[in-house]
């Protein structure tokens, strides 16, 4: 073969193995995607859509339910890929070590505008004029000196107890009680229907905001942040996943959810006693069209068309 041959024939055989690389999906340690869930309802819906489609591109997604600090300690040391929960400002010291230490990335907010984030009461108590972190302390009888939370270890609950411990607004005397999400909503309910008075963490997007009338104290904006606690919910992941599969790492920086989205498959998930797949499944099946942002310039895990692959696993 002459010298203009060999040219020729190592072109073409680096085209060919370039357009091999393009097709390939991500390597076999990719296949299965750990992703934490910290036990909140938007965050199981948000999950489970994520898994659903991933399971459609031929992906094993795995989902663990942790607590936040423990999720930032599972990237760090790799047993977690993916939490689509960073709420922002609250949960700024919960990262912050883990982005310093560059051990957890922020990819891009998954839910953009239309979150917030601080304490609630019921529509009654607030007409009897709490309205302000200020008034918890002249109620403190009524609400028999406690301000109900979420599970253990949550930012909203710490910042609380932050509250608390710093007589901020003169609240030293009161008790956070730490329980579930479900939990605390259940004393919600239980207040609302004897006409009791309660103070809660609250938080958009959530079923609570139909569910329940309720209005969100003003005061708060050195604890949780201004605008009732205006928060972005970021996609995190730990060091190195993106680059280690970076066709599994396009399609979750691809996601972007909304208020009505997440509403809506949490009220599949919180009214109608759905399980966090089934109820993504049945959203997707429903809202198709969704998935073209999402999929774009993604494939299956072994390298084929991405959404299409998807549309079939879901019947479309």
């Amino acid at each position: 073969m002459t010298g203009i041959g060999r040219m020729i024939a190592g072109a073409v055989l680096a085209i060919g193995l370039g357009t091999g690389a393009a097709l390939a999906g991500d390597a076999e340690a990719c296949k299965t995607v750990k992703f934490s869930d910290v036990g909140w309802t938007d965050i199981t819906a948000t999950t489970a859509i994520a898994s659903r489609i991933l399971e459609g591109l031929g992906y094993t997604p795995k989902t663990t339910v942790l607590t936040v600090p423990v999720t930032y300690a599972s990237m760090k040391s790799k047993d977690i890929d993916v939490f689509l929960g960073n709420w922002q400002p609250s949960m700024e010291n919960d990262r912050k070590a883990y982005i310093a230490d560059k051990s957890v990335v922020e990819v891009a907010a998954n839910l953009p505008e239309g979150a917030k984030y601080t304490l609630a009461v019921p529509q009654a108590t607030y007409d009897k004029g709490l309205k302000d972190f200020g008034d918890i302390a002249k109620f403190k009888d009524s609400l028999q000196g406690k301000i109900y939370g979420i599970e253990p270890g949550n930012d909203g609950n710490r910042l609380v107890q932050s509250l608390i411990d710093g007589n901020k607004n003169g609240l030293k005397d009161f008790q956070l009680v730490e329980s579930s999400e479900q939990g605390m909503l259940a004393q919600v309910q239980g207040a609302i229907a004897r006409g009791e008075d309660i103070v809660f963490l609250g938080w958009a997007p959530h079923p609570m905001n139909v569910n329940f009338k309720l209005q969100y104290l003003t005061g708060g904006d050195d604890t949780f942040g201004p605008n009732f606690g205006a928060a972005k919910v970021y996609t995190n992941e730990r060091a190195g996943w993106s680059e280690e599969c970076p066709n599994a790492g396009k399609f979750i920086a691809n996601l972007k959810f909304n208020v009505d989205l997440e509403n809506q498959v949490m009220q599949m998930i919180t009214g109608d006693g759905m399980e966090g797949p089934a109820a993504a499944e049945k959203y997707l099946k429903a809202n198709p069209a969704v998935l073209d942002a999402w999929l774009a310039g993604v494939t299956t895990f072994d390298g084929q068309p991405g959404l299409d692959a998807v549309k079939k696993s879901l019947g479309l």
